[in-house]
């Protein structure tokens, strides 16, 4: 079918004006032989000013109903409050088929469908405002089968695609300068978000989240994230390039994160975790964390270099406990935060409080302590094994609050530190001299042996 057989539906080819029902029907299923259905056939025009969002919603509508994709070919089109039917499948080229909000509500929301699919298309929010009720550019709610591949989305005022209770792939495709965050997953039913860039969002990078701490079982892998802000403030509610909040379960591996305000990975009240094998440059404040109420954190074979704290596993007070850290280098970390230091300040290497192994980092020019280990009375079952610690201010510090749990340090490596290997701490007060050299000095939970200082 070519479209000038079908001018007499379309009169002289007023942008977006509707080919009848029953006509768009048939052609949908003569196209259905040879593909995916061309807007263009349909009355659809690309390249003008006018909204053609009720011709492209009744395609939808239809193809849906007849299960068959449509193809947008290059061109630009305005479209506004596109509500996607049942079943949506919506293919273009990749940097030449172009979507731009028109500027009423959203651009497109898509709720309890059975499959939404959308792939090679640029959605250009235009930074024009979205309505108040609407989260992000592109929405999604219940959807079991959700992909967007392949795809751009830019310029949205909040984030840029907002998925709740979803499963599916958001892959191979580039967000950047959302008003919020790139990509924002609530109460995921196992979605995987791999192989995107995302960049220049004002508060955050990839979001996954729920309302109750829950299985979740995302997995964020593949990634490069790159200058997420924090314009909203707050001491880490934003600014991190992967934040993962009471959602159990969920991998973060082979990311490349970089220059983000505050962590490069947060997770928060997040249990059995796995933050392995990424890459996190210049973080504003910590460049790993595991914080709040959680059990289980692996962290390991991860890189980072330039933050003001290195990894933090911590909150053994709001219940944070259980972890391996293993493998990292950790490097470049100094004593400047984003806000006004408290506790041990910045500048910090490696920080843990309860049931957790440090075991096999590199930590070097850390302006601050190399290693921490409990913060007043919080600690337990902690050992920090074969690790070295270089350039630092001081080596490891070790809370001898009463009350504390017990800790072994062995086999340590230290070298060009300025204090001393290791001191103890009431909170932030050194009140030991270096164990290193004189061992436990009376602090039965606490063994000290076999380290080595050059």
């Amino acid at each position: 079918m070519q479209r000038r057989k079908f001018l007499k539906y379309i009169g002289l080819g007023t942008a977006g004006m509707a080919i009848p029902a029953h006509a768009t029907s048939d052609l949908l299923q003569n196209a259905g032989l040879r593909g995916a259905v061309d807007v263009q056939d349909l009355g659809i025009i690309p390249d003008v000013y006018d909204d053609q969002s009720r011709a492209f919603s009744r395609i939808l509508e239809t193809a849906s109903q007849q299960n068959q994709e449509i193809f947008l070919p290059p061109g630009t089109y305005v479209l506004s409050n596109i509500q996607l039917p049942k079943r949506t499948r919506i293919r273009g080229i990749q940097g030449a088929s172009r979507i731009i909000f028109g500027g009423e509500g959203l651009l497109i929301s898509g709720q309890d469908c059975e499959v939404v699919e959308l792939t090679g298309i640029t959605f250009d929010g235009a930074n024009s405002a979205l309505a108040d009720a609407a989260l992000g550019l592109i929405e999604a709610r219940r959807v079991p089968r959700l992909i967007i591949d392949n795809c751009e989305v830019i310029g949205s005022t909040k984030h840029g695609v907002m998925v709740e209770g979803c499963a599916g792939r958001i892959e191979r495709s580039n967000f950047s300068g959302a008003g919020q965050s790139g990509i924002y997953c609530v109460e995921s039913a196992g979605i995987s978000i791999t192989g995107n860039t995302v960049k220049d969002c004002a508060n955050g990078g990839i979001l996954v989240h729920r309302w109750q701490d829950g299985p979740d079982g995302s997995i964020v892998s593949g990634n490069r994230i790159e200058r997420i802000g924090a314009r909203d403030g707050g001491t880490g509610q934003n600014g991190n390039g992967i934040n993962v909040f009471r959602a159990r379960n969920v991998q973060v591996f082979g990311n490349q994160i970089s220059d983000c305000a505050f962590s490069a990975i947060r997770f928060n009240s997040a249990s059995d975790a796995q933050i392995i094998g990424n890459t996190c440059l210049r973080s504003g404040e910590t460049g790993i964390y595991a914080e709040f109420a959680f059990e289980g954190a692996v962290i390991a074979n991860n890189v980072v270099d330039g933050a003001a704290n290195g990894i933090s596993v911590v909150n053994f007070n709001e219940g944070g406990r259980l972890s391996t850290v293993s493998g990292n280098i950790v490097r470049n970390l100094s004593a400047t935060g984003p806000y006004p230091a408290e506790g041990l300040g910045f500048g910090n290497g490696i920080n843990v409080e309860a049931d957790s192994s440090v075991t096999g980092n590199v930590i070097e020019y850390a302006a601050g302590i190399g290693i921490t280990m409990g913060w007043g009375p919080y600690m337990r079952n902690l050992t920090v094994t074969g690790n070295v610690v270089r350039s630092a201010g001081e080596g490891i510090g070790v809370s001898v609050v009463e009350g504390t749990g017990k800790a072994v340090i062995t086999g340590n490596v230290f070298d060009e530190i300025k204090t001393g290997a290791i001191f103890g701490r009431e909170w932030a007060k050194v009140v030991t001299g270096d164990m290193a050299k004189d061992g436990n000095q009376g602090f039965r939970n606490i063994t000290v042996e076999r380290n080595e200082v050059m």
